[in-house]
């Protein structure tokens, strides 16, 4: 009112250009200035919420469409806290993680109820939900850990197990006090409830997954995968409401069930948090905000109360429950102040719980005014309460991690030396430039110096102006799809005698370490081709090298079957191809089953303590291509550990790989690697080096395989 005094204009306002550019300014504004003063960035909206609302300066109102977008972005919100949650670190210590997770739930929830009955004199419904406020926790102090280096910690894995459990009951509980609230407590409802949670997280879980994987192995356009995963999040959403259970539920389980298929490394998972954070989040957190009667701490002393009581239990339940964990399992202090940092920050369900109980409506009292499940002193309590957790979780994180940190930190005199990994790709066909980028993105090293480098080689027999912009237009699809998944990629235009010559010079003038040749999806792999791959780019380059042949999407691979030959630990890049894969495995949450001798296994198994993901491994002491033929399914991907004629780890199906590859794998996507073998520093065969490959691999180059 103020400001339309002074300025003459009438509040609140209703040009919908002018509110749509308000908001977005505040969007702008708001995170920049409270991040100065160290205020996290989702209280920061909250509170911009609160100066432009009926509350404050009642520039805005609350009106359908601040509601409708605020739905889609708690739906939203919901629904990337359940596709970001890294299942296999969930499961490294399952055990610990339950034990956890039901320490940091009933704990809150006991101490919630007691609390709301007793000191704030709530009825035992609304109690109760409050509790389960208390119980949910979100980890926005996670990237602390992260940028740390403490991820792979037993506290931090424990702490993320003990998340998804939490989450889930705490939106269970606020599923049935909402039945119970609605007056549908019939003797049948328990029965009823039951059935439709079971019936709506079985079929969200089971049949999405299904859904979504023949969706991306079909459709490869970026903006119509978005949109597909917004269509199953509000579908999610919808058939959890059908059910009887708030969309919310829905929208956190479409978030597990389509976790495997959003690699976390990936243009749409880009996308995903991109316009989430950006716009939906962002416009729910406003819409949180415009609520807000700050008034209330000033002229309600109930609203202060509340506020302090739900601030003072909710961080000491979730202190008592990460004490109880470090006494249960003997975990150092560091590690508690970990799991309490992680557990206590109350963010993303609390505002969902809030608001959905907040809208639950019960009557009137004597006044005509609506009496709320929680009401408005719950509702400005909770504000006060995520920033006084938030606060405390994120010094206690901070402290936590940096000791753990110390602690496992390397010597100096230990350390590997920080060399930068380089992956070359190079590529001619438009058609597989996604695929090629996408593999060596998943690959990369996530705590080493990585560079993507694509190259595309014109012979200097066949230089043409059509040619040379064709290559441009290549490298250019190269370099949207890296950026996509916020990589950088180098492009590379070579003119040189022949392809052979072209990729090996720049392996050496760009100081390669790895590198990933693709295959045409709808052509086999020829005798030709293989024969002057082995004697021509193997032979003249002493690095991890790739053969990859897409025929779906990496992110839609339910299994990969590797094939590891006998004495495969001996060669130098054991460890380095290893590692590529893992990482694929880390990225996309697929499962390993790994085909190798029982001295190989020792080393996969030490990888699998280390870094945990989905993996299984069948002793095989010789390997026999027909044998693994009957495990092949459909959404399969098989992992050839290959070698060099000489080498320790050779064998003779090796060399007719390319028979067996074409009668028996046709249907599927298939990675031949070739490790470092020649050792640290090792040479090549004066014969080699020598060698002319030029017209046979010209040819296979140029016919776009």
């Amino acid at each position: 009112m103020i400001l339309g005094n002074i300025f003459g204009i009438s509040l609140p306002l209703h040009d919908p250009v002018l509110i749509f550019a308000i908001i977005l300014l505040i969007l702008l504004i708001s995170p920049i200035l409270l991040n100065r003063i160290k205020v996290p960035h989702l209280i920061g909206l909250i509170i911009a919420g609160i100066i432009v609302g009926p509350f404050g300066f009642n520039l805005l109102e609350r009106d359908d469409s601040v509601i409708l977008l605020g739905t889609v972005g708690l739906l939203y919100l919901m629904f990337i806290a359940g596709i970001e949650i890294d299942l296999a670190d969930s499961k490294k210590n399952l055990f610990k993680s339950t034990i956890f997770g039901a320490y940091t739930f009933v704990i809150p929830m006991v101490l919630g109820t007691m609390s709301g009955i007793h000191l704030l004199g709530f009825s035992v419904n609304t109690s109760i939900l409050m509790a389960s406020m208390f119980a949910s926790n979100t980890l926005i102090t996670y990237p602390i850990a992260s940028k740390l280096g403490i991820t792979k910690n037993r506290a931090v894995n424990i702490s993320v197990g003990g998340t998804i459990l939490t989450t889930v009951l705490a939106l269970l509980v606020l599923a049935v006090i909402v039945k119970i609230s609605a007056g549908e407590a019939s003797q049948g409802l328990w029965w009823k409830l039951g059935s439709s949670i079971v019936f709506c997280v079985a079929f969200i879980l089971f049949v999405f997954p299904i859904i979504g994987r023949w969706f991306f192995k079909r459709v490869s356009d970026g903006i119509a995968q978005y949109v597909f995963i917004l269509c199953m999040v509000f579908w999610g959403s919808y058939f959890a409401h059908v059910c009887g259970i708030e969309p919310i539920v829905g929208a956190f389980l479409s978030g597990l069930a389509l976790n495997r298929l959003v690699p976390k490394i990936s243009p749409l998972m880009n996308r995903i948090e991109f316009v989430g954070n950006a716009l939906f989040i962002p416009f729910f957190l406003v819409g949180i905000g415009m609520l807000i009667d700050m008034r209330a701490f000033v002229t309600n002393l109930e609203t202060v109360k509340v506020a302090i009581v739900m601030s003072v239990v909710a961080t000491a339940s979730k202190f008592i429950a990460a004490w109880l964990t470090q006494k249960t399992f003997r975990f150092t202090n560091d590690e508690r102040r970990v799991i309490f940092g992680l557990s206590n920050a109350q963010a993303a369900s609390t505002l969902a719980a809030v608001l959905v109980g907040y809208n639950i409506v019960l009557g009137n009292d004597a006044a005509g005014d609506p009496i709320r499940l929680l009401n408005e002193s719950i509702l400005n309590g909770t504000i006060l309460m995520i920033l006084v957790t938030c606060t405390i979780a994120s010094f206690a994180t901070q402290k936590g991690a940096q000791g753990i940190a110390s602690t496992e930190h390397v010597p100096e005199k230990e350390q590997p030396k920080d060399v930068e990994e380089r992956i070359l790709i190079p590529i001619r066909n438009s058609a597989t430039v996604n695929e090629l980028v996408s593999l060596g993105t998943l690959i990369k090293s996530s705590n080493r110096k990585s560079k993507l480098v694509a190259l595309n080689v014109i012979t200097t027999g066949s230089m043409s102006d059509l040619e040379e912009q064709e290559a441009n237009k290549v490298l250019e699809s190269a370099m949207v799809a890296a950026t996509a998944t916020e990589n950088k990629l180098e492009p590379v235009l070579r003119y040189d005698l022949n392809v052979v010559n072209g990729i090996t010079n720049v392996i050496n003038e760009y100081k390669i370490t790895d590198l990933i040749i693709g295959l045409h999806d709808k052509k086999g792999i020829t005798d030709s081709f293989f024969g002057f791959l082995t004697t021509g780019l193997l032979s003249n380059s002493n690095i991890t090298t790739l053969i990859y042949k897409s025929n779906q999407p990496l992110a839609t691979i339910k299994r990969h079957l590797v094939i590891v030959p006998q004495q495969a630990e001996r060669e130098t890049g054991f460890f380095d191809w290893l590692a590529k894969l893992w990482n694929i495995g880390l990225n996309t949450g697929a499962n390993f089953i790994f085909y190798a001798p029982k001295q190989t296994a020792v080393f996969i198994n030490n990888m699998q303590k280390e870094n945990p993901i989905e993996m299984e491994i069948k002793l095989q002491e010789n390997t026999n291509l027909v044998d693994i033929t009957p495990d092949l399914r459909r959404d399969d991907n098989l992992i050839f550990v290959m070698s060099r004629k000489t080498h320790a780890s050779y064998r003779d199906y090796m060399s007719r790989m390319p028979n067996y590859l074409n009668k028996f794998v046709t249907g599927n996507s298939f990675i031949l690697v070739y490790p470092v073998q020649f050792g640290i520093g090792g040479s090549f065969p004066s014969s080699v080096l020598n060698a002319d490959f030029t017209e046979p691999m010209v040819q296979i180059y140029n016919s776009k395989n």
